[in-house]
């Protein structure tokens, strides 16, 4: 049996999407998955399964969501490394007086080589920085994450990935809670 955490996009933002994490749970418990807990209403939720590979099991999870509730949800599933890589690989967390609240990360659908980085285009969102690490790009936001346009929407456009972004905090609970 194997833990994945799946990161759902777009669910419960603007009166979107809407999924009560009591339904999610039941829906994932009845599609097989055991010790389905989840975390805040955006859509964090961990998984039991017999399946090893991270990418059948959040097919798996969308399949299940759009056929018991009618929506198509992008997910990304990471792995325990995935976030413990986060820890070491954020150059952003080893500056001076580095301000966490200002920290995101954006979990991708695949790997991307180093230079996705210039499809980006990272200056025209100047004070705003970012840096790829394979599936996750490190996002320091100058005032926050609602004043710009270095977005989910413009990371997936610009590299053609699934994104899903989550604040800090939100990261290190997550991380917590995997152990």
């Amino acid at each position: 049996m194997k833990t994945h955490l799946a990161l759902l996009r777009g669910i419960n933002v603007s009166g979107h999407n809407m999924i009560k994490m009591e339904v999610l749970k039941t829906v994932l418990e009845n599609a097989g998955f055991q010790n389905v807990r989840t975390y805040i209403q955006s859509g964090n939720v961990f998984v039991d399964s017999e399946e090893e590979h991270g990418a059948s099991v959040g097919f798996k999870i969308k399949q299940e969501i759009f056929k018991e509730l009618g929506l198509e949800v992008p997910v990304v599933v990471i792995a325990k490394e995935d976030l413990e890589a986060c820890l070491t690989n954020n150059l952003f967390l080893k500056e001076k007086d580095c301000d966490t609240k200002k920290l995101y990360v954006a979990f991708l659908s695949k790997e991307l080589q180093g230079s996705a980085i210039n499809d980006l285009k990272i200056s025209q969102f100047k004070p705003d920085e970012a840096a790829i690490d394979k599936s996750r790009i490190y996002i320091k936001y100058a005032v926050g994450a609602g004043k710009t346009r270095l977005d989910q929407k413009y990371i997936e456009k610009k590299l053609n990935v699934v994104a899903t972004i989550r604040n800090w905090n939100t990261f290190t609970t997550l991380l917590e809670m995997y152990g």
